[in-house]
C-alpha cells in the first residue's frame, strides 16, 4: 500500500539533500572549449570559478594556456566567445584590455579566461581558443631588464 505520509517525506527529504549539495559544491555549469586545433572538450566548472581555473583543473589539451597563471601579465588564456554571451559578460578592466591590445588573433569577443567568472547563465556556452597564443611575458622581462 501507499502511504502519503512517506512520499511526502521522501520528497522533503530528497529536496533538503539537493540543495545541501547544490551548496556545498556550487551549481555545475557545461562549458564547450574548443581548442587551436578544433578539439572539442565539454566540461562542467562550478559556478564562480575562472574559465581559466576550469581549464587547469580539468587538465584541458590547450597548448600555453594560462601561463601567468591569471595575473594578468600576458595574453595566453585568450578566449573568444559567442556573441550573445560576449554581450551579457562583466565589464573589462583596463588592465585586460591593455593585454589584449598585444594578443595574436584579436576579435570582437575576445576576453581572458583569467578574467571571466562562469555564472550559471553561461551553462552551454562554447569558447574558442585563437590558432595562436602570444606569451607576452618574455617581452615584458627582457625590456624590463634592459
Amino acid at each position: 500500500t501507499h502511504n502519503p505520509h512517506i512520499s511526502v517525506f521522501l520528497k522533503r527529504t530528497l529536496y533538503a539533500c539537493l540543495l545541501i549539495l547544490n551548496f556545498s559544491s556550487g551549481s555545475k555549469v557545461l562549458v564547450h572549449f574548443v581548442n587551436q586545433s578544433g578539439m572539442k572538450s565539454s566540461v562542467f566548472v562550478t559556478e564562480g570559478e575562472s574559465l581559466l581555473d576550469a581549464v587547469i583543473k580539468k587538465n584541458l589539451d590547450i597548448s600555453g594556456f594560462g601561463a601567468c597563471e591569471g595575473t594578468l601579465a600576458c595574453s595566453t588564456c585568450h578566449l573568444i566567445f559567442e556573441e550573445s554571451v560576449y554581450d551579457k559578460l562583466e565589464p573589462m578592466v583596463d588592465e585586460e584590455i591593455d593585454m589584449l591590445d598585444l594578443a595574436y588573433g584579436l576579435t570582437k569577443t575576445s576576453r581572458l579566461g583569467c578574467q571571466v567568472t562562469v555564472d550559471c547563465w553561461m551553462d552551454g556556452m562554447t569558447v574558442r581558443v585563437p590558432q595562436e597564443i602570444k606569451d607576452l611575458r618574455g617581452k615584458q622581462e627582457a625590456q624590463s631588464s634592459k
